[in-house]
Formats: structure tokens, C-alpha cells, sequence
């Protein structure tokens, strides 16, 4: 068996295969198995993702020295707002910060994915590779 039959055989198992170990057609809602994503769509999420990390961490808090000052200044005149003023950069900064962590875990997941996936790949065919080998010398 050539390699591209080899390959072709495992991806139609592949195929069959869903996530949880169900067939891809049970007779109940299982639907059919046609999700594909590609490596280079990961990619490009990922860096979609690294992107908006760099943006919005260099414009995300350019605000914070000058509303610090402000509420400062508002809570020595005795307004009330200062402290409100605190307590929303408080909150805003607390909800950027998880913002940049969920892009910097979304860019390193899907790189690794990436990686992950291009080495898998590696392994096979260099199995499959062996295996063509293999035949020939038993």
C-alpha cells in the first residue's frame, strides 16, 4: 500500500471518528462530521489575538495617572465623586487586565495548537513512511 493510500484510509477513519468516541452518524442528532480547521486558520486567530493584546494594553491605561490625580484632587475638595472616580478606573483597569490575559491565553493555546498539530503530523508520516519500508523488507 503507497503512502497517499495509507493516508487516505487514515483520514476516512479519522473522519468517522468524532471527539467523544460516537460515530459520526448514531441515528440520534449526531450529524455528520465536517469540522475542519485548518492550521493556518488557527494561526490567524492567534494572531488576531496577539494583536488586539498589544493594542488595548498600550491604550488601556493611559488614563490611569490623570484619573488618579483627578480623584485625588476631587476627594481633598470634598466631592464624593473622587472616590466613585477611583472605584470605576478600579473596576475598568480590573477588567482590562482580564481582557489582556484571555488574548494572551487564546494567542499561546492556539500557537501551541499549531505547533502541536504541525509535530503530529510529522510523526505520522514518518510512521507511515516506516510502515511502507517495513513491508519491503519483511
Amino acid at each position: 500500500m503507497s503512502f497517499d493510500e495509507e493516508w487516505s484510509q487514515a483520514r476516512g477513519q479519522a473522519v468517522a471518528t468524532r471527539l467523544n468516541s460516537v460515530p459520526a452518524d448514531p441515528g440520534g442528532g449526531g450529524g455528520s462530521s465536517d469540522y475542519k480547521v485548518t492550521s493556518a486558520e488557527l494561526k490567524a486567530v492567534g494572531n488576531e489575538a496577539q494583536e488586539l493584546f498589544h493594542w488595548f494594553e498600550r491604550d488601556a491605561f493611559h488614563a490611569g495617572a490623570q484619573t488618579n490625580a483627578a480623584s485625588k484632587s476631587l476627594d481633598g475638595d470634598g466631592f464624593l465623586t473622587g472616590s466613585a472616580m477611583w472605584t470605576m478606573w478600579d473596576t475598568w483597569r480590573g477588567q482590562a487586565e482580564t481582557l489582556l490575559s484571555a488574548c494572551a491565553h487564546i494567542h499561546n493555546h492556539l500557537e501551541d495548537t499549531v505547533i502541536s498539530h504541525t509535530n503530529h503530523e510529522e510523526v505520522l508520516v514518518t510512521n507511515f513512511s516506516i510502515s511502507t519500508i517495513d513491508k519491503h523488507f519483511n
